[in-house]
């Protein structure tokens, strides 16, 4: 669903950190994957190590129901939903019997987004493996979602919450050099949607934050539809916020606030995502003047930011930070500049939406843990504009600069992050085809991110170069190149990599890609390794007549040089392929199953499917991809 109004101009008319101290020499293994070298432009840097693997072949049974990866490789479920992660954890009831306090210490549904976090001391053989669980299905439940006199039974909301959020697992390798989950483990921990949460930055306090329940407007309850992820150099994962306006309803067809309109909360009598507002009252938004703060009316003002959750301390509390600014944000990716600056990068998840850069106020200095810890309270949002001969720049997002104003419905800094994408309509920013993840490749801090696909581009939103092609239905990854290799900088030059979609000669014109190798469509995952080759990771329905001749959804590793494609992975009917992390000698890649249709990770065509985390190797012990 599309929520932009905007009316912009377009291309076409223009062409905490608290670790303990013996883990302080994790630091330099949390850095090296964030340092490149110099830039000097296009594909410029060293060039990535080849794709030295048998690409495999599309599936299209209809009845496929595993995973296939590359002759020389092993593909085994590793974590999947319903896994203890705390110790006194009931197994896993492949009824759905499980109640919603045994929920809360198993492995959560729909993992996503995730990263492993090494121990220093054994950095490829132990460490902390932190898992998104973005939303839940009916599979949930025993026989999908109820309803009681139109209302949601709370124990099922219960659960529903409680399956929603973050895994952190401690994993290792045993004797015979298999990675196996440690349970139990002083680091496992669940953060779900019932979990007490840290409000941080511009918002803290912020009249916007304040609620009935929450006075002060400095603490939340929960995470929810934490999609792609990112980590900072300091060891700490940054949980991201997505579809949460999908949880709230505003029932109150008059109120007009661009707070909650322009990201898509309805107005009906129910939430449009599970109808939690009809079991627990904090998510229906709707204005209530007869009690403090108006009841309820702004608690979706403290959702859709970054979570930044500390895998080594299982005490702390995860802290929304809000200078990041507020959308529905699929992932949050670090470039660290030589002399200590940083750059997050973000997609507003939604067709028709934006592109964002956050640059810190301060610098990240190595080993200093007092100081890191406070560096994402307080920094510039920006917001970017791509013009069609290849250059671009970063628009600040800061209050009382360029219509910003009170005069505009901008009161202040709080109001410019919180409507963060109205203050984005008026700075003229660029809208995408559906922004999702962005990988930095490490030879030359190039940066790139996958549009997905947005079958209104040519209708309600303009072709523009950035987005070339009337009904994507396939999609493109767009990179850029910041202005000096500055991560700070406010200008950059651009290019598209490539168009997904159909080789020549398959469906008609429009749904022809450019790619060089294997085709694919509706690129979301994107991520290098340490030679820099792209990974690819895709969305898409696959019982589309229009992805007949894709098959099941993919992994894929791209040449950034060539722009050679190879499939590498194949993921069973109805999923999408997720979620992608390596150990620092890349001997060792974890991926994400997310929703499998049929019995994965069974197979057997009769068991519940769960998501599924999926760990790979080479039978020779070798570097993936190699």
């Amino acid at each position: 669903m599309s929520v932009n109004p905007s009316t912009n101009r377009s291309l076409d008319d223009v062409i905490r950190l608290r670790r303990r101290g013996f883990l302080k020499g994790s630091l330099a293994l949390a850095v090296s994957g964030f340092m490149g070298g110099s830039l000097s432009g296009c594909a410029s840097g060293g060039r990535a190590a080849p794709q030295g693997f048998e690409a495999v072949p599309i599936q299209t049974g209809e009845d496929f129901d595993t995973v296939v990866v590359p002759p020389g490789y092993t593909a085994r479920p590793f974590f999947s939903w319903g896994d203890a992660v705390l110790a006194d954890a009931p197994a896993w009831r492949p009824d759905a019997g499980n109640s919603w306090q045994d929920q809360l210490k198993q492995g959560g549904q729909n993992n996503d987004g995730m990263h492993f976090f090494p121990f220093p001391d054994d950095p490829n053989g132990r460490g902390l493996l932190v898992v998104n669980h973005e939303y839940v299905n009916p599979t949930l439940h025993r026989d999908g979602f109820d309803f009681v006199d139109g209302k949601r039974p709370l124990e099922q909301v219960r659960k529903e919450q409680a399956a929603h959020g973050v895994s952190v697992i401690e994993i290792a390798k045993d004797p015979t050099g298999q990675w196996q989950r440690v349970v139990p483990s002083r680091w496992n921990r669940r953060v779900s949607n019932l979990t007490d949460m840290e409000i941080r930055g511009p918002l803290a306090g912020h009249d916007l934050m304040k609620t009935v329940d929450d006075p002060a407007g400095k603490t939340v309850i929960g995470t929810l539809n934490n999609c792609s992820m990112g980590y900072t150099p300091w060891g700490t994962y940054l949980a991201c916020e997505e579809n949460w306006h999908d949880y709230f309803v505003n029932r109150d067809s008059s109120d007009r606030r661009t707070s909650h309109r322009r990201y898509g909360i309805l107005d009906g009598e129910r939430a449009d995502k599970y109808a939690w507002n009809t079991a627990e009252p904090r998510f229906d938004a709707t204005a209530d003047h007869s009690r403090p703060f108006g009841g309820h009316v702004q608690e979706p003002h403290r959702f859709g930011w970054v979570v930044e959750i500390d895998p080594f301390d299982p005490d702390s509390r995860p802290i929304k930070r809000t200078a990041f600014g507020r959308f529905c944000r699929e992932g949050c990716t670090a470039s660290l500049g030589d002399d200590g600056s940083m750059a997050f990068y973000s997609g507003d998840d939604s067709r028709g939406e934006y592109l964002y850069k956050f640059v810190p106020e301060g610098r990240y200095i190595e080993g200093d843990r007092e100081h890191n810890r406070h560096l994402l309270d307080s920094g510039t949002l920006y917001v970017a504009r791509f013009d069609g001969d290849g250059r671009g720049v970063w628009l600040p997002l800061v209050h009382g600069e360029n219509g910003l104003t009170r005069a505009n419905g901008f009161a202040d800094q709080g109001e410019v992050l919180v409507n963060a994408r109205a203050a984005a309509d008026r700075l003229g920013a660029t809208p995408m085809d559906r922004p999702e993840w962005v990988a930095v490749d490490p030879n030359n801090r190039e940066v790139y991110a996958t549009l997905t696909n947005n079958h209104k581009r040519g209708h309600a939103h303009p072709i523009n170069a950035a987005n070339p092609r009337h009904d994507n239905h396939h999609g493109q990854i767009i990179r850029w190149r910041e202005q000096g290799a500055d991560v700070t900088a406010t200008r950059f030059t651009w290019d598209l990599f490539l168009l997904a979609g159909e080789a020549q000669g398959g469906h008609p014109d429009h749904l022809t890609g450019t790619i060089n190798g294997d085709i694919f469509s509706s690129p979301d995952g994107l991520a290098f390794d340490a030679a820099g080759r792209l990974w690819i990771e895709t969305d898409y329905d696959d019982r589309d007549p229009l992805m007949e001749n894709m098959g099941c959804n993919q992994l894929l590793c791209a040449d950034p040089q060539s722009r050679e494609v190879r499939r590498f992975l194949v993921g069973p009917r109805g999923c999408e392929i997720t979620g992608i992390t390596f150990t620092p000698d890349q001997r060792t890649l974890w991926v994400n199953i997310q929703h499998p249709k049929i019995s994965y990770p069974a197979s057997d065509g009769v068991t519940r499917p769960r998501s599924t985390t999926v760990m790979i190797t080479k039978e020779d012990g070798g570097v993936i991809g190699t």
